[in-house]
């Protein structure tokens, strides 16, 4: 008789014996509360039987191994009301499941799709910091956007890292908090953190804690830190993709060029040309994105007002200009309100 325990140390259950049936709806209780559909049980001499479940809600197919009655509730689970059992017609649960297959599909052709389009990314970057990553390098001074995702009802703290900015290089580890100061001026949207303020130095190195960084806080807004090179491989590999987008890298140079692989490296770019007494040259950047270099100060406004993202070290013609990058789908109409073409 094959029994499973309940991870509270509640009642066990008898996976020999069949909780429900198919097409029985049955409800996620604790978490979700979404309802689910039983649309096929199989059985193995291993597990007893298994509950293959579409979600209502959201069509994704599930699998549970246990599912009890309501009057048993103890936990997050899956349950059945035995004083009001629903079943849904055979018919709709088939549509359903029809349903439900397809945006699996779909789901994993975008999932595909979208792991092809970051490993084209991470090829490039990887290709950048080959170039650029220097040999005596022994750490990176990147910015993190944090966005908070804790739960104050609950006492749950956490946060994700949305954007990660590259803003140098360091030859060695110590974290040196004027030294995440100085590169902090090299992104405009860290320059506030160049000015010293004590209640944004962060010193967590201990148990659970944060290490050291340089912000307002860990769980929301822009912060800075230290990331040591232990491995000058695996460095590569962990910022390649961040590497890969030319608006994340914002290192300033000093005397010399820094070539960089970037999309407007070997773009097809559109013949200067006068619009007012200033001149303009827009470059194919990237497959999704154009840049716009030339006398663009005077018109700064309007151009972040299109929707365009300056960016002080964009790579053209082999070196490093300040320029504006627009989607491709912006390119008639810049050149329409630069007067382009006429």
């Amino acid at each position: 008789m094959t029994k499973l325990y309940s991870l509270f140390g509640g009642t066990t259950t008898d996976t020999e014996v069949k909780a429900v049936e198919v097409n029985q709806v049955v409800q996620m209780q604790g978490y979700s509360y979404d309802c689910y559909v039983v649309y096929k049980i199989t059985h193995d001499d291993k597990f007893g039987y298994r509950y293959h479940l579409i979600n209502l809600r959201t069509l994704d197919i599930h699998q549970s191994e246990i599912i009890k009655p309501l009057s048993q509730k103890f936990g997050i689970g899956m349950y059945y009301d035995e004083n009001n059992i629903e079943f849904m017609p055979e018919k709709e649960t088939a549509e359903l499941l029809a349903k439900a297959q397809a945006n699996r599909v779909d789901k994993m052709e975008k999932e595909r799709a979208e792991e092809k389009r970051r490993e084209e990314v991470r090829v490039i970057g990887r290709d950048w910091l080959e170039k650029n990553l220097p040999k005596d390098a022994q750490a990176l001074i990147v910015a993190c956007l944090k966005q908070d995702e804790s739960d104050s009802q609950t006492d749950y703290f956490a946060s994700s890292t949305v954007r990660t900015v590259i803003l140098g290089f360091s030859k060695h580890q110590r974290d040196i908090f004027s030294e995440m100061r100085k590169y902090a001026s090299n992104f405009e949207e860290t320059a506030y953190l160049f000015e010293y303020n004590e209640n944004y130095e962060h010193r967590e190195k201990y148990s659970m804690g944060k290490g050291y960084y340089l912000g307002e806080s860990y769980y929301h807004g822009w912060i800075i830190k230290k990331v040591p090179i232990y491995n000058r491989e695996s460095t590569i590999k962990e910022f390649a993709y961040t590497a890969g987008n030319p608006d994340n890298i914002h290192i300033k140079t000093t005397g010399r060029k820094n070539t960089t692989v970037s999309g407007g490296q070997a773009g097809e770019m559109q013949a200067v040309q006068r619009a007012d007494n200033l001149r303009f040259e827009i470059v194919d950047y990237s497959e999704k994105a154009i840049a716009l270099f030339g006398d663009t100060k005077e018109i700064k406004d309007l151009l972040k007002a299109m929707g365009g993202k300056f960016n002080p070290r964009l790579t053209h013609n082999n070196e490093k200009q300040a320029g504006w990058i627009f989607s491709q789908t912006k390119r008639k109409e810049l050149e329409r309100v630069l007067n382009l073409n006429k």
